[in-house]
This record gives structure tokens, sequence and C-alpha cells, in this order.
């Protein structure tokens, strides 16, 4: 994109966050709801399109600018970001990495337009961190594939219009070689959504089961057509390092955020007659936050820049998602505990973004599978003993 058109993008986001969403915080996350007219304005402005391909309705971002962009979205509840980041994020790169031109052609202006709600259907209840244990089956049945299975923790579950489900087709295969994708709309007869997670934190951003009973698509429902046979692992895991850096950049969005509020706070409170800004201990916790959010933006800034190159999409990736979710961990524990008993008390800012922050440890990879990812890469051979 054009650096100012690019710039313009930047302020208008800015603004509707700030002036529009961090109002209603409290509201989504009271609720657990995110209000329509938010949705909207989301779609105006085309965010829920702004990392998929111009010749499809998007925006075409870079990952630089995507991460840019994350920054900004960062701020406020995460929520916001998970209306519409499955349908930039793994669920739209599902097809932009691995589908069909007829596919793409028929699904991505849906989605990138926010009129089609996609949504990523990996992970299973025993196939978390390791999604190649899946256990889904799809078989063909003349001109149709029959999927069976449950799926945990699908994001947009409950508001999707279409799944990309990862399904195994060839039981005999490696495990991560005989994996497969498809296109299944969510009107489909034997598909089933559970009733939407109660969670810790991030409301308004809803999850649920997925359960598919004899759920009957046609063959070009497969994803990459008769070439994508096997191959959806490789898809899951090109889609997910993208989602790493995406997600990344959104923690240090959070992590400004959360410094914003520490000094907002250290300035105006007082105790025993003076303000607590003043206190030394106070300022280390401070300096701290601030550093750990100085080095997580210039990570996710560097990581972005390799992985546009096409010199690291896999290392830099894992590495960005395991500091920036363990330091903004750190910066939302340390404003909880400059805010001191104010900031254990449901309403106040800090306290929601805690619960939300502890999410990110997890999803996207957990620390420890990063962990083992990065010394992989990097031992190689040495790694298996």
């Amino acid at each position: 994109m054009d650096a100012a058109d690019f710039s313009a993008v930047l302020s208008e986001v800015r603004r509707f966050v700030r002036d529009r969403v961090v109002p209603l915080e409290a509201e989504i996350d009271e609720k657990d709801e995110m209000p329509s007219d938010i949705r909207e304005a989301a779609k105006k402005m085309g965010l829920f399109g702004f990392a998929l391909p111009e010749e499809y309705g998007g925006l075409g971002l870079s990952m630089l600018e995507e991460a840019q962009l994350m920054f900004e979205l960062g701020y406020t509840t995460p929520s916001l970001r998970s209306m519409f980041g499955t349908n930039n994020g793994i669920a739209g790169h599902v097809l932009m990495v691995g589908g069909t031109e007829e596919q793409k052609a028929e699904w991505l202006p849906r989605i990138a337009s926010g009129d089609a709600l996609a949504s990523f259907a990996l992970t299973e209840p025993e196939a978390g961190s390791d999604p190649s244990t899946l256990t889904t089956r799809a078989h063909l049945d003349g001109d149709e594939w029959v999927i069976n299975g449950a799926k945990r923790y699908i994001t947009n579950a409950p508001l999707a219009d279409v799944f990309m489900v990862f399904a195994r087709t060839d039981p005999d295969a490696p495990r991560t070689r005989g994996i497969s994708t498809f296109l299944v709309p969510a009107a489909t007869p034997g598909l089933t959504v559970a009733p939407k997670d109660h969670k810790m934190g991030q409301f308004g951003a809803w999850t649920a089961d997925v359960f598919f009973d004899d759920v009957r698509v046609p063959a070009a429902a497969l994803v990459g057509g008769e070439d994508g046979l096997n191959r959806g692992f490789g898809t899951a895991m090109g889609c997910i390092a993208h989602g790493r850096v995406h997600i990344s950049a959104l923690m240090v969005g959070m992590a400004e955020r959360l410094v914003d509020e520490s000094v907002a706070y250290a300035s105006t409170r007082k105790q025993s007659g003076k303000l607590i800004g003043s206190f030394q201990l106070v300022q280390g916790l401070i300096a701290d936050s601030q550093t750990d959010y100085y080095a997580g933006r210039a990570t996710v800034l560097e990581a972005a820049r390799a992985f546009d190159a096409g010199t690291d999409t896999k290392i830099g990736p894992s590495c960005t998602k395991y500091f920036a979710s363990e330091m903004v961990w750190r910066v939302a524990d340390r404003a909880v505990q400059i805010h001191g008993g104010a900031g254990y008390m449901r309403g106040v800012a800090v306290e929601r973004f805690y619960r939300d922050a502890r999410l990110f440890r997890i999803y996207e990879g957990t620390s420890q599978v990063q962990q083992v990812i990065i010394a992989k890469a990097l031992l190689g051979e040495a790694a298996r003993g």
C-alpha cells in the first residue's frame, strides 16, 4: 500500500479504537458480546480483509503493515481483533495458501468484506499443541467427502458461515502427511455447533466445540482440489506461522495500553500524601514494563520484515510469539500490582486485561511448544538425541 494511504488507514483505525471501542470495553466484557454497530463499522473500514489480496477485495497489507495495524487494534479489548482476525489470519490464509482459483474467487471476496465469517477448525479434545494427532476423519463416498469428528475451542464458531476443517484422509500415512482441509458451510447437515464456551477472559470473542456427524460435502470442497489431498498439515502450519506474528503484534498493542494505564494511575493516586509515581519501586515496575513493551515492538517488527522477505517464516514467528506472550503477561501483572487493591476489582481496565492476557500464552501454540520449535530448528538432529 502507498505510504500515505497506509498512514491514513492507521490514523482512522486509531481514532476508531480509542474513540469508539475503548469506551465500550466494560460493556463488551459484561455482556460478552460485540455491539452490532462496531461490527458494521469494522466492515466499512475493510478490517475483515486487511491481510487478504486486493484482487479479492482486501487491503493487501504486507506482514510489516499488518503488524503496525495490529499495534493499534491491540490497544483495546482483544475481542475486537478476534471478530475479524480469523478472516484475515488462519482461516482466510487457508484459501490464500492452498485454495484453488475457483475456491478463492467464490469465498475470498465474501470473507474480505465481512459478509462471510470464517472459522479455522483444527484443534480437537486430544489434539491441541500437536495437531498432527487429530482424529477427525474424512472418506470419499462416490463424489462426496464424508466427515466425522469433533473440534474444540473454535474461534467464532457460533457465528461462522464457513469452516476450514482439517481431517485425516489417509489413516495409514505418517501423522503429518495424511491430513486434508475442507470448506464446510455452517448450514451443512450434520454440522453442529455447541453453546459458546464460558471463558476466563476475552469476553466478546466467542469459541465453541463443533461436531461433524456424517457431514457430506462435494469433492470441490477439498481445499486445493486433488492437489490438496493429504497436504492439509503443511497448509495449517503455514497459516499458523503468519498468525503468530499477527497475534504477537496484538500483544504489543495491549502492552502499550497497560503501560499507559499504569502511568496514568501512578500519576494521580496518592499514598501517604504523595503520588505513588514518586516511589522508586513503583517507578521500577513502570520502567520494566516500558522496556518490555519496547523490546516486544522491536521483536515483532523484525519478525514481520523477515516474514515478508521469506528469510524466516518459522523461528522468527515462534520467537516473537513466545516473547510477546510472556512479555504482555508480565506487563499485565505489574499493572495490577501498581493499581494495588483497585487492580483486583472488576470494572478496572487492568483487571480485565490481566484476564485477557493469560490466554496469549496458550493459543497459537503454547509457550512450551514455541520453545520446542525454536530449539529443534536450531539444533537439528542433535535435538533428537
